[in-house]
């Protein structure tokens, strides 16, 4: 039986999450760069990126979603990075929890999210 006292990333384990990729641009040192969210949940997303932000990073994002007129603005905060070259079961990139979201916000994701979860196979989502 697992040890239920571990403490677990909120990225991981709040939300259920889907494996889709969207573009999205958010602020770093050079500027705005555009990189690709490989997954998402209504509590945050995963992007693929081979310079993350270090962890505690609030950042500014631009998501796109498909349907969507404009892209949705986001803050959120950098809480886990793989970098390139190390062994990792997933892509280099940064994990960002989205940081005070509107409740609208919050439902486009959230209904966005479970359009995905009923239309995608099953191995593309993830609890």
């Amino acid at each position: 039986m697992a040890d239920t006292s571990e403490k677990l990333n909120p990225i991981d384990h709040r939300a259920p999450r889907v494996e889709y990729e969207l573009p999205v641009a958010y602020r770093s040192v050079a500027g705005f760069v555009t990189d690709w969210a490989v997954n998402l949940s209504r509590g945050g997303l995963y992007i693929n990126t081979d310079k993350p932000l270090p962890v505690d990073t609030v950042v500014k994002l631009l998501v796109t979603l498909p349907g969507a007129h404009f892209p949705v603005e986001l803050k959120g905060r950098v809480t886990r990075t793989n970098a390139l070259g190390v062994p990792s079961p997933q892509s280099p990139g940064m994990a960002v929890e989205f940081l005070d979201v509107d409740d609208d916000k919050r439902s486009r994701i959230g209904e966005f999210v479970e359009r995905l979860r009923s239309e995608l196979p099953a191995e593309a989502t993830r609890k």
